[in-house]
């Protein structure tokens, strides 16, 4: 089974009714996908009251990827808003627990750093999210070239088999060792796709950060992009039970659009979704 989505439900103007208030845009969100990628726990861990708010609000078949707090990847600079590592952990654990408890869990996304290189204490490392993430599907993304080296890409895949821990393929710019390669192996029974556009001129920090973030993910894909993609997508359903497409590629409000596409492409006509809202007097003019 192929479920499509986006990162994040908040920001895709073109799937929203025009009478749209800000709470009520995962109801719509829910419209038009079944999956949906919770980049804001990656900034702060959501409270167990909104994740039963955003579970009870969807579908009965929809999913969330939830994104491991950036204190958890090494992304956070300075001290963690926390008495303890072990709190992190906890208060994180607790909240994907809720997730699953109410059946909503698709898996636990863990992106690191592109400073997070193939070396010892890093695998270590990995070994430790396992531990602490055991009852969770815990999808791993490697932002560092290093990983995917000839010499060690095998050991790589064999190392999350092992463990049970999922690649993440991802198609991004090839932009240097902090960018890694579309690398289409699966490693678990679910596997994860995350499409962050072709931008190489903008996947480079140059300048200003905030800046740059805004174009970082600034990529529409044509239709002969998303045809290959396509191809390479049905060649890894066979492999596994699911398969999560998020598209990330939204500076430009393109990712809607593209996921759009290559539902079409791959004829996925979705189940469940829930109702769309009408506009006021739509159907009675």
């Amino acid at each position: 089974m192929i479920v499509v989505g986006l990162t994040g439900w908040g920001d895709h103007p073109s799937l929203y009714s025009g009478v749209t208030t800000s709470k009520d845009k995962l109801f719509d969100y829910t419209g038009h996908f079944l999956a949906v990628e919770v980049d804001t726990s990656f900034y702060a861990i959501p409270s167990k009251e909104n994740v039963r708010k955003w579970c009870e609000n969807t579908p009965e078949n929809f999913r969330f990827i939830v994104k491991a707090y950036q204190g958890m990847t090494g992304h956070l600079r300075g001290e963690i808003p926390f008495e303890s590592k072990n709190d992190m952990f906890n208060a994180f654990i607790e909240c994907a627990h809720e997730f699953k408890r109410l059946g909503k869990l698709g898996m636990v996304l863990a992106q690191f750093p592109p400073w997070f290189d193939c070396q010892s204490k890093n695998v270590q490392y990995l070994l430790y999210i396992r531990q602490q993430l055991k009852d969770f599907e815990v999808a791993i993304e490697f932002r560092n070239q290093t990983w995917y080296a000839d010499n060690v890409v095998q050991q790589t895949m064999d190392f999350l088999q092992e463990h049970q821990l999922i690649h993440t393929i991802c198609d991004e710019p090839q932009a240097g060792v902090g960018s890694v390669p579309f690398h289409p192996v699966v490693t678990a029974d679910k596997a994860l796709v995350r499409i962050h556009g072709r931008n190489i001129h903008g996947w480079r920090n140059t300048g200003n950060a905030e800046n740059w973030r805004k174009v970082r993910f600034l990529y529409d894909y044509n239709k002969e992009e998303l045809q290959q993609l396509g191809q390479q997508i049905t060649k890894l359903e066979s492999e596994v039970q699911e398969l999560f497409i998020l598209f990330n590629n939204n500076s430009g409000n393109h990712a809607a659009k593209n996921a759009k596409e290559l539902q079409g492409i791959l004829n996925i006509k979705d189940v469940g979704l829930a109702p769309k809202q009408l506009n006021m007097f739509e159907g009675e003019l």
